[in-house]
């Protein structure tokens, strides 16, 4: 019997995470994962599982990325609503100088409306960068930054979803001045 080969799980779902993340679920096959993650299949199948099983691990490595992030941003001794103006210019950064965008959103339209599992992991990714978005208006409304009569929840919403509008634009479109046009409304509108 064939022995099979050792590997750092970790550095693995990484690669493959960036894998599936360039490509998509659908366009990326075994082989373009086990040639990333430097391991032959059997060692992926004895250790994570299948395609799908990888796939639900990336996903969630991705997230917890995102939240240590946003964790990272929150605890910033910045002016929450500096710190807000940078995470939505680096949005756009993302969405126009960034091969591969957001995984995240991709994944949604992608997997999410037939896989419950990469639904779930997205579904509480959505909800932690609302809390993000939140906790953080919420601050810049304290210190003044913000005026104290919008709603912190409805702006968290609307960031949220004016992001995956500004990254379906320009995948349509490829028009950065419009992307960061939008986004500088967006700014006006909360500091008027």
């Amino acid at each position: 019997m064939a022995r099979n080969v050792e590997f750092n799980e970790a550095e693995a779902i990484r690669k493959a995470m960036e894998v599936f993340w360039k490509k998509g679920y659908n366009a990326t096959s075994l082989r373009d994962l086990t040639e990333a993650m430097q391991i032959n299949s059997s060692s992926l199948y004895n250790t994570i599982g299948d395609k799908q099983e990888l796939f639900v691990r990336c996903v969630q490595h991705y997230t917890d990325i995102r939240k240590q992030d946003w964790d990272k941003r929150l605890a910033s001794k910045r002016s929450p609503l500096a710190v807000l103006v940078d995470y939505i210019h680096e949005a756009v950064n993302i969405i126009i100088n960034g091969e591969d965008s957001c995984m995240a959103v991709k994944s949604a339209f992608e997997v999410a409306t037939n896989d419950e599992r990469v639904k779930q992991i997205l579904a509480a990714d959505d909800q932690r960068s609302y809390r993000f978005l939140h906790d953080l208006i919420k601050k810049a409304m304290d210190k003044g930054e913000i005026h104290a009569d919008e709603d912190p929840g409805l702006l968290a919403d609307y960031f949220n979803s004016a992001w995956a509008g500004w990254y379906e634009s320009y995948i349509l479109h490829k028009d950065p001045v419009k992307i960061k046009r939008m986004a500088e409304y967006f700014i006006k509108q909360l500091t008027k």
